[in-house]
C-alpha cells in the first residue's frame, strides 16, 4: 500500500500512522525518558571525560612538539658552541705548535751556538798548545843547538870550554837563529 493511499483513507493521518507502525505514547514517552537519562550519563560520565582526555592528549603531543622544537634549537646551538670550542681549541693547539717550534728553534740556535763557542774554546786551547810545544820545541831546539855549538868548538878549538864560555857561544847562537 502506498502511503498516499494510506493518508486519503485515514481520517488523522498521525492515528493512522501510530496505528499502523504500533505506536504506543506511554512506551514511548518511556523510552524517550529513558534515551534522555541515558544520554544525558553518557554525556557527564563518558563523553566528558573522553573529551577532555582527548584534550590532554593533545595538549601533551602539541607540548611535545614544543619541546621538540626547543631541544631542535638547544641541540643546534649545542653543536655551534662545541664547533666554536673546537675552532679556538685548534688555534689554540696551533699555536701551541708553532710556540714548540720558535722554542725548539731557539734552543736549537743555542746549542749551536753553544757548540761553536766549545769548538772555538777547543780549538783556541789546541793552538794555544800548539803554540806553547812549538816554544817549548824551539826552547829545547835553541838549547841542543848551543850545546851542539859548544861541543863543535871544543872539538875544533882542542880544548876544554869555561862555563862562561859556554854561555857566550849558546847567546850567540841563540841571537843567530832568531835574527
Amino acid at each position: 500500500m502506498s502511503i498516499i493511499h494510506f493518508l486519503a483513507a485515514s481520517q488523522n493521518p498521525v492515528t493512522a500512522v501510530t496505528e499502523e507502525f504500533g505506536v504506543n505514547g506511554q512506551l514511548l514517552f518511556s523510552q524517550l525518558l529513558a534515551f534522555i537519562v541515558v544520554a544525558f550519563f553518557l554525556t557527564k560520565f563518558a563523553y566528558k571525560p573522553l573529551l577532555k582526555a582527548l584534550e590532554d592528549r593533545r595538549q601533551r603531543i602539541e607540548e611535545g612538539l614544543k619541546n621538540a622544537d626547543k631541544i631542535k634549537q638547544e641541540l643546534a646551538e649545542a653543536e655551534a658552541a662545541h664547533k666554536e670550542i673546537m675552532e679556538k681549541a685548534n688555534a689554540q693547539a696551533n699555536k701551541l705548535i708553532e710556540e714548540a717550534r720558535a722554542a725548539a728553534n731557539q734552543v736549537k740556535d743555542q746549542e749551536t751556538q753553544k757548540a761553536i763557542s766549545q769548538a772555538e774554546q777547543i780549538i783556541s786551547k789546541a793552538r794555544e798548545a800548539a803554540q806553547a810545544d812549538h816554544d817549548r820545541m824551539l826552547a829545547e831546539l835553541k838549547q841542543e843547538i848551543g850545546r851542539l855549538v859548544v861541543q863543535t868548538t871544543a872539538a875544533v878549538a882542542g880544548k876544554v870550554l869555561t862555563d862562561e864560555d859556554q854561555k857566550r857561544l849558546a847567546e850567540e847562537a841563540n841571537k843567530q837563529m832568531a835574527a
